[in-house]
């Protein structure tokens, strides 16, 4: 019985929150990153463009905390705080490097952030992985980074080629090394964790994801003399 309240209240609590964000998040958000502005220009003297810049850092923290909120919260109720945490830490560590696909609405990056990382947090607790599994999973992923990493997006085109090879290089170098970690850790549970948030890190860098979500691929090449 317990447990079918359980659900019930996160069924209750996402759908009032996805509703709030859908209609009133972008008011709100516009709201902090105009208080914010008007802040920063009372006080410091930036160019327009400089501004730019601020604004886009500033809409990606105000998503990242009303993301976390949610989904910290889900994990809490649902019991997998843990795990959620763990998973979220191996995939962000080949993230910072292999950079990938953001969702073009908040809506969808809080649905496809549950899937993945609240979803992802279940199969790693109740799913055992064979040992041949997992490697082969890490190797495809280091071959996946080798090929596609880093994968940059409209609003941050990777233009630099010498930062696109230093990012490709530590991409690769952290999938080898977690790769060295599953070999050696093999009889660990917490091997689940790292593999699935490698595997979900290197998702969010292939063509075929970009494809999916109809959203341009390999931007820096928009850009002369790349």
């Amino acid at each position: 019985m317990s447990v079918i309240f359980v659900y019930i209240y996160v069924d209750y609590f996402y759908f009032n929150f996805s509703l709030y964000n859908f209609y009133r998040g972008d008011d709100v958000k516009k709201l902090f990153i105009d208080f914010s502005i008007d802040l920063i220009k009372k006080n410091c003297n930036y160019s327009e463009e400089q501004i730019e810049v601020i604004v886009y850092g500033l809409e990606g923290i105000y998503l990242t905390i009303t993301k976390m909120i949610v989904l910290v919260s889900l994990a809490y109720i649902l019991g997998i705080l843990k795990e959620f945490f763990l998973i979220l830490i191996f995939y962000n560590i080949i993230r910072v490097q292999a950079f990938g696909i953001h969702a073009s609405k908040s809506i969808y990056c809080l649905i496809s952030s549950t899937i993945m990382f609240i979803g992802g947090a279940f199969i790693c607790k109740y799913v055992y992985f064979p040992f041949w599994l997992s490697i082969s999973i890490a190797i495809i992923c280091d071959i996946c980074l080798l090929l596609y990493a880093p994968a940059d997006t409209s609003k941050r085109p990777i233009i630099n080629k010498k930062k696109r090879i230093r990012f490709k290089c530590i991409s690769f170098i952290l999938g080898v090394i977690y790769t060295f970690i599953i070999i050696f850790f093999r009889n660990n549970p917490t091997i689940n964790y790292l593999v699935i948030g490698m595997l979900e890190a290197v998702l969010m860098i292939l063509p075929i994801t970009y494809k999916i979500f109809k959203l341009p691929y390999n931007n820096y090449k928009n850009y002369s003399g790349v």
